[in-house]
């Protein structure tokens, strides 16, 4: 990891992002930290890996995802250059709640409470929007860095986020998310649905307060939360919760206790020093009126390689 920091070390992307070290990995290439030359602040972005008609298709969803919420991390821009694209993110220091439930074990009810409403209201507004998530997991339910104060969660990667009930962007038979966190329907190939969505939150809930993944879940256990979790975990989406305000209004509800939940560090520490030339030092200082006509050219041959991608996967004939 740390040679491909170095080797990105000098790269800036379009003229605009400049990237600093890898701190991650997901579905459809690495995750870095990079200073944005335009606005000067840290982001996070995601570059793709194989430009292949999956990542591409992946990369059409994500990029059009514009849910402003503080509980969700969406993207809030793209750039391509040559052979490189990227997606720019806020950038979220605080590891996931799957790495809190890693190093701590099942968390105390007020922190889960607390957590699962972060989460609801942020399902809440990706819902608003037309939108179901279709991959919520703990990895993908990132922390703010808050040290000693109270938890702050956040919807990240919508890779495979889909309009609801949108045929365009289901593949039947083949399941589209995480085993054990997909509702028995979205396992089954079901058109997206909110619901779906919820359903995960309760396989999240139970993760939790017991501590354990899906695989080795069995029988809600006698908690604060039970209420909630059994109504979440319906495997009937006729007799589940039907929204996230539904389950807000049931969890609120709920004789909670205060969080008692372990601190949120900075997981990512202080960006590296940019090895910054000359060239690079007057590339930031044009950033903002400069026109890169080589980045428009690769902008445009990946629309075009978007546009046919996406003719495949709906079936267009030009």
């Amino acid at each position: 990891m740390r040679s491909g920091a170095t080797r990105r070390t000098a790269t800036v992307v379009a003229g605009r992002y400049r990237l600093l070290d890898q701190v991650g990995s997901g579905g459809m290439g690495s995750v870095w930290r990079a200073y944005d030359v335009r606005t000067r602040r840290h982001v996070a972005v995601k570059v793709l890996g194989q430009h292949g008609a999956a990542v591409l298709a992946r990369f059409v969803r994500e990029q059009a995802i514009r849910v402003r919420h503080p509980h969700v991390v969406a993207p809030h821009g793209w750039a391509a250059e040559d052979d490189l694209v990227v997606l720019a993110m806020d950038l979220v220091s605080g590891g996931s709640v799957a790495d809190l439930v890693r190093e701590h074990g099942p968390l105390d009810a007020g922190t889960a409470g607390l957590l699962l409403e972060q989460l609801l209201l942020g399902l809440a507004a990706v819902h608003g929007a037309g939108l179901v998530h279709r991959d919520v997991k703990p990895a993908n339910l990132l922390l703010e860095a808050t040290g000693d104060g109270p938890p702050h969660l956040r919807i990240g990667d919508f890779g495979v986020a889909a309009p609801v009930a949108d045929r365009r962007f289901t593949t039947v038979p083949g399941a589209i998310g995480t085993d054990g966190y997909m509702a028995p329907e979205q396992a089954r190939g079901a058109l997206p649905e909110p619901t779906q969505d919820l359903y995960a939150v309760g396989r999240v809930a139970l993760q939790m307060v017991t501590g354990l993944p899906p695989s080795r879940q069995r029988e809600v256990p006698s908690h604060p939360l039970r209420p909630l979790v059994e109504r979440l975990l319906v495997e009937d989406p006729a007799q589940r919760l039907a929204t996230a305000d539904a389950a807000l209004r049931l969890l609120r509800r709920l004789p909670l206790p205060a969080p008692e939940g372990p601190r949120v560090p900075d997981r990512l520490g202080p960006p590296p020093p940019a090895r910054r030339t000359p060239r690079s030092r007057a590339r930031d200082r044009g950033a903002d009126r400069a026109v890169d006509w080589g980045g428009w050219a690769a902008v445009v041959g990946l629309v075009t390689v978007v546009v046919a991608c996406l003719c495949l996967l709906l079936g267009w004939r030009p």
